[in-house]
Parts: C-alpha cells; sequence; structure tokens
C-alpha cells in the first residue's frame, strides 16, 4: 500500500509498505478514503523528530472496510465507517473504567494500530468502528475525531442553554466547539486572529467574533455578558500560544466560572504565568480536556456521528482544502499557513 513516512526533519515521504495484518479475531480492516490534518499533527510538521522517522502519522479518518474478523459483527467487508483512534491498552484500571483516553499507553497503543490514516489501510478493534449513515461522506466523517474531542470538552464543561461561552481559537477544534455550544443553546464569543476563520465562525451561528489583534477581548467579553464575564471558555488553540491564551481564558471567565483546556500542550515544562490568587478567590475551575471516551451510557464519538447523521452539526463547512495523498507535504504547508490560505480542515484523499 502507499503511505506517507515521517521522516527525520519532519516532513513526509510517500513510500510503498507492507499491508497491515488483522491483529485478531475482533479486529476490521478498514481502505482509508480521508484522512485529516489535525492541529497535534500540525505541531510535529517540519519538527527534527528522529524518534518518528519511518513512522506512518494521522487520527482523523473514514473509510470502507475490506476485511473483517470471525468474531466481527457490527460492521461487514463493504460497510462506510469512522474508526476511533482513541485506543488503551484495554488492561489497566483506566481502561476498565472506560477512560482509556487518559490510558498511562495510550500512545504506545494507538500508534501501532489506528493512528496511521496517512497510509491506504489500517486496522482497529470493531468496538472502535463506526457504520456511517449513508447521506454522511468520507469528509464529513473524517470530521468526527475533532467534534468528538470538544464533545468531551463539553461534557467535562456542563454547558447548558443561555450560558455565556467564549472560545479562544478558530481551527476545526474551535469551531467545532462553537456548533456543539449553539446546537445547546449557548451564546457564543469566538476569538481568532484569522479573518477567514472568523467569517466562518459567523456562518455557524457565532454571536459575536473577536480579533486580538485589532479588538479588546476583554472589553467584548464584556459587553456581551453585561460585565459578568463568560459562564465557560474553551480555550482550543494550544501549543506555542498557549502562555497567552490561557492566561487571557482565565481573565475572561466570571467568578466562579469554569476555563477548559481543550488546546494541546508540548511535551515537557510550558512556563506560563498565570494570577493564581484571583484565580482562588474566585473559585475559577480550570479543567483539562483530553481526547474523548465515554459519557455515562453512550461512547462520545458514536454521540457524533449520530449528531452528524441528524444534521444538527454542519461539519461540511469546516473542509475548505483536498489534496491528493502524493501531495501530503502540501496539504500540510497549506494548513500551517491559514491566514494567507484560509484553511480550516485540510482532507487529504488517499
Amino acid at each position: 500500500m502507499k503511505a506517507a513516512l515521517k521522516t527525520a526533519d519532519g516532513t513526509f515521504s510517500v513510500e510503498d509498505v507492507d499491508r497491515p495484518e488483522l491483529p485478531g479475531p475482533d479486529w476490521v480492516m478498514i481502505r482509508v478514503r480521508v484522512a485529516g490534518i489535525c492541529g497535534t499533527d500540525l505541531r510535529h510538521w517540519r519538527k527534527h523528530e528522529h524518534d518518528l522517522a519511518g513512522h506512518i502519522m494521522g487520527h482523523e479518518l473514514a473509510g470502507d472496510v475490506v476485511d473483517v474478523g470471525g468474531e466481527v459483527d457490527n460492521v461487514s467487508v463493504g460497510d462506510r465507517v469512522v474508526a476511533e483512534t482513541v485506543l488503551g491498552c484495554g488492561k489497566c484500571e483506566y481502561c476498565r473504567a472506560r477512560r482509556y483516553n487518559i490510558c498511562p499507553d495510550l500512545y504506545a497503543t494507538r500508534t501501532k494500530t489506528v493512528s496511521r490514516a496517512y497510509g491506504q489501510f489500517l486496522v482497529a478493534p470493531a468496538s472502535h468502528v463506526y457504520r456511517l449513515p449513508d447521506h454522511v461522506s468520507f469528509e464529513e466523517a473524517a470530521l468526527v475525531d475533532t467534534l468528538s474531542v470538544c464533545l468531551h470538552a463539553q461534557h467535562l464543561s456542563g454547558l447548558t442553554i443561555n450560558h455565556r461561552v467564549a472560545v479562544i481559537g478558530a481551527g476545526p477544534i474551535g469551531l467545532g466547539q462553537l456548533m456543539l455550544a449553539k446546537a445547546s443553546g449557548a451564546d457564543v464569543m469566538i476569538v481568532d486572529p484569522v479573518d477567514s476563520a472568523l467569517a466562518l465562525a459567523q456562518e455557524l451561528g457565532a454571536d459575536l467574533t473577536v480579533n486580538p489583534e485589532r479588538d479588546d477581548v476583554a472589553t467584548a467579553m464584556g459587553s456581551m455578558t453585561g460585565g459578568r464575564g463568560a459562564d465557560i471558555v474553551f480555550e482550543c488553540a494550544g501549543g506555542p500560544s498557549m502562555p497567552e491564551t490561557l492566561p487571557l481564558a482565565t481573565r475572561l471567565v466570571r467568578r466562579g466560572g469554569k476555563v477548559v483546556i481543550v488546546g494541546g500542550f508540548d511535551p515537557g515544562v510550558t512556563e506560563i504565568g498565570l494570577e493564581w490568587q484571583r484565580i482562588q478567590m474566585s473559585e475559577i475551575q480550570l479543567v483539562p480536556s483530553a481526547s474523548f471516551a465515554w459519557a455515562d451510557l453512550d461512547k462520545e464519538q458514536g454521540e457524533v456521528v449520530e449528531l452528524i447523521g441528524k444534521g444538527r452539526l454542519p461539519v461540511e463547512k469546516l473542509v475548505t482544502h483536498r489534496f491528493p495523498l502524493a501531495r501530503i507535504n502540501e496539504a500540510f504547508a497549506c494548513a500551517e499557513s491559514k491566514q494567507q490560505t484560509g484553511a480550516v480542515f485540510v482532507a487529504i484523499e488517499m
């Protein structure tokens, strides 16, 4: 099969590699049709990471089933599916408690099988494969992972109807957070320095859009909430912007409110100065959110498939660019240069 392999300098080389085999009778093989580029992928772009050299990356995907093990009964060959790539070891106490998103061996486990979306074929346990409604395209389904991250964050936030919400970052995660909050009856302000992303946020129903390079964000939040501040702030930018965006999030939230940290950190220690006395005296809650798993009786990724199928999340509007696998380096360059390209979700067609 064709696959994009990470090089030592952090770009990709498209090569012929062996197709994976089913590890067991309860596994499924998927022919990947569309894969996406997320913020985590971009943070590894053009970085010299020798431990990743030669690896197949990618974890946002949709495709069709080409083979199933003898014990699989939830999907069949030919089914159009999305695969959940948050896969824990299955043995630790966190996995047993259905919190496999915080499994200590999550990364090591998932990268062996399901987190290889930049290859034409991958294998996944049948328990992590969801059949798609006929009217949901592969492109839309490739965004299920993104929206599942957002849904997990919303579940942790306790968001409900009429909440006043701020979302920092208007990439796929931030715009997904916006869609879910609006679907739940909240008023939403979204903050981002890219005007094309803010225009899309308005199209998706944002009540207020703010460019921090031109506007006073705190003043805008105060005008929207009568000076109180946001009930919930979702930090969805992450990465190198976190030392600026996380303090901003704590300034936008009201007393007794929540800051949900959705954007990712780089490995190691990140020095971020916060007004800890004000945070403590105001009982502001900082809530880290990591990937997704279960919420009560339902798997969060299955919920997102259902929501998209019902038309409640217009994810098709997030797809701005498309590239074939052979041009994956161009796709990453496009996603990285969103200020110039207007990129939001970049789809790689396999």
